[in-house]
Formats: C-alpha cells, structure tokens, sequence
C-alpha cells in the first residue's frame, strides 16, 4: 500500500485527504487498528523521528508525547522516584518497565497540554506502557512492534477505535523532503545532522563545567526542539523535558512559557500539593486541571465556595506566593536548550528563576557579549552548538 486515503485533512471541510509515497514504494507503517487522520500522521512521524533519535543519543528507550505537531512532552527511560509516580499517577501500576518510565515521564511533564496525545515509541510496546496509554486520553500510538498482549489492551481502547501503528524499522526517508504551501512546492534537504557531545564542546562562560548526566539533558532539550514548531525553548531535568515552549514569535516569550510550564511540574511536588484533600472518584484529568488552577494565580477559582466541593473533601489552604518561591526556589540542575540565539540577557534572567544551570544555544548574537555575562552572573555553563534548530 502506497497511499492511505483520510476522512478529512486538519479540518473537516479539507477534502479529499490522503498521504501517499511519490515515489510509488510502500508505506513505512502498518495501521493496526482504528483510522488515524491528518494531524495524527503529523505527530506521528515527527514523534517517531524525535524517540528514534533520543534512543540512540542515550541509549535508553524513550518516548513522546505529542499534540498539534509539537511535543508536550520528551523523555527517556529512567526509574520514577516514589514523588514523580504519585504527581503523574502510575503509583498503582506496579512494577513499570524503562519504555513505560519513559511515557509517565513525557505524559507528566505537562499533562494539561498532553490531554488527548499523539504518543510515540522507540521500542517494541510492553504490557506496562499499554496498561498506563489504556488509562489515559489519547489519539492513539506509533510503536516499531507491540507485544501479543500489548496490542490486545490498547485495542480494546476507545471502544476498538484507538489508533494503532507500526512503523517499519529499516524505513530510511529520501534525503530531500517537500510540501506545498499556496500551490507552490517547498524543497529542502533534510535536517540529518547528529546531535551528539560535540555540539557542547564550545563553552563559552567562565564555568565551563558541563556534568555527563547535564550534557546528556542538553542532549535531550536539543533533539527535542529538533521536532518542535519554533521559535523554542525545552527545559530539561534528570531525562525528561519538564517545560516546553513552541511556535512563540518572540524568544523571550518561549522561555517565559517553557519556564512556566517547569514551574508548575516542581509545584506538582510541593508536598503542599500533593497533600489536596480530592475526593475519590474524582478522575485524572479532572484532577489535574484543579491542581493546575490551584498552583496558579487564579486559584479562587477552585477554593471558592460551591466550587471546592466537587473536587475536594475539604476547603484547602491557598498556595501563597511567599510559599510558592520558597519551593521553587529549591528546583536546581535544570538544563536548557534553545533552537536559536537568545538575542538579549533576559532570558537567562527568566532561565535562572526556574533552576537553569547549564545552557545550550546556537549563539550568534550580536548581543552575546550581554548573554555571557548574564549566565557569568549566576555560574551558569553555556555552549554555544553553532546551529539552529528550526522547526516548521
């Protein structure tokens, strides 16, 4: 099968829909269930492309979350502390698999954005990672395999109608790619270029003392933003992508939303937060938007009378900005990956409020000199890649 025919394309009235080879060869997946549409192959291969090249860069299974052709989430798979299990609800799952520690942490990074996810794999889909996706809202899965009985429980997702595919492994894309835009055609050869330590080589601060396990987290960032709509900015910490900002026209605004979104990950874990007092048959979903209002500056929202009751047992105590920067103050060894020069010393400014210590940024600027002393300002080690990750 050389095309796959769509109900529609990003819209319903974008008709006729179809993805199909030029070259008239065979596609590289295999729909194994339900009848994924135009956005859903969108994420999926960029998705597949992001895991692929995180899993040879770590050497870890990894995994995506992804929505609106942009992940909400990137991560490998290393063990869950006992804190991150309970903040991204996989407590109850027993024992998980480094393929099923990478999906809970690309799902957790930013669980509001993940709702309803396009989710990838690096590798061959195990029963713990289909018994986490089963449970969760999703479009649907793009894995090189699944297991017998993997496949059986994500199958019965959605009432049989979760979208299912496998990629053929031994897939190499022609080197070129195009697209159309107005009626006129887009050519470009493809962005292959390895993403590995060698881009870190060039630290430019004073502290140029760059951790194996901190290079590996600018590893991360970077390939992440790869696969991100720009502008973009991915903080990173212990292997996974705790805030990402995409598709802002101004850097300074990704970094404010990337460092938001890394924010409200570290106030998940304010025990303050985990202690709220939710009723038991409040779902997840519903459970994450109360914390998501909670940590936020329009907290009354959920504390006020008539409100508070449908999801808690009891009225709690707000978070108060003075406890807020208490705790995020506590939030270190965080990582930064840019896809393009930061133009002013602002953002390292935004950076260094949500834990960033080491950096890795095209460069470029003509305001660098401002970019290195900002980061001289607080010890941050940066490197400057000498490429631009552009994404669109």
């Amino acid at each position: 099968m050389n095309e796959m025919l769509l109900k529609y394309g990003c819209n319903p009235n974008q008709k006729p829909s179809r993805v199909f080879m030029e070259n008239g060869e065979e596609l590289p997946i295999t729909v194994l269930n339900g009848k994924p549409g135009y956005i859903n192959l969108l994420d999926a291969f960029n998705g597949i492309q992001l895991v692929k090249e995180l899993k040879k860069a770590t050497g870890l299974p990894a995994a995506t979350s992804f929505k609106h052709v942009s992940p909400a989430g990137a991560a490998i798979g290393l063990p869950l502390s006992e804190t991150l299990s309970k903040i991204y609800w996989v407590d109850d799952l027993g024992e998980l698999s480094p393929l099923a520690c990478a999906y809970a942490r690309a799902r957790g990074a930013d669980r509001m954005s993940s709702y309803g996810d396009f989710i990838a794999l690096s590798d061959i889909c195990d029963v713990p990672t289909a018994k986490m996706i089963q449970r969760e809202v999703s479009d649907g899965v793009i894995a090189p395999g699944y297991t017998d009985e993997a496949l059986e429980i994500l199958k019965s997702k959605r009432k049989g109608t979760y979208n299912i595919i496998q990629i053929d492994e031994s897939y190499v894309p022609a080197p070129v790619e195009r697209k159309q835009v107005y009626g006129v055609t887009f050519e470009q050869g493809r962005n292959e270029l390895p993403i590995d330590n060698e881009l870190l080589a060039n630290v430019v601060t004073d502290n140029k003392d760059i951790p194996d396990d901190k290079k590996r987290d600018l590893l991360i960032s970077l390939i992440t933003l790869k696969y991100t709509q720009s502008n973009s900015v991915c903080y990173v910490k212990d292997g996974q992508a705790i805030g990402i900002g995409a598709g802002q026209q101004s850097r300074i605004h990704c970094t404010r939303l990337a460092g938001q979104k890394a924010d409200n990950w570290w106030l998940r874990q304010c025990p303050k937060v985990m202690a709220l007092p939710f009723k038991d048959d409040v779902r997840r979903a519903d459970r994450d938007n109360a914390i998501d209002v909670y940590i936020g500056d329009e907290y009354e929202d959920v504390l006020r009378d008539g409100e508070w009751q449908k999801v808690f047992t009891s009225c709690p105590a707000p978070l108060t900005r003075e406890e807020k920067k208490e705790w995020l103050a506590k939030n270190t060894d965080v990582s930064l990956g840019s896809d393009a020069f930061f133009p002013f010393g602002d953002n390292i400014e935004r950076a260094h409020k949500s834990g960033v210590e080491y950096i890795a940024q095209p460069g470029g600027s003509i305001r660098d000199d401002n970019v290195i002393e900002t980061c001289n300002k607080y010890g941050i080690a940066m490197a400057f890649t000498g490429i631009r990750l552009f994404h669109h």
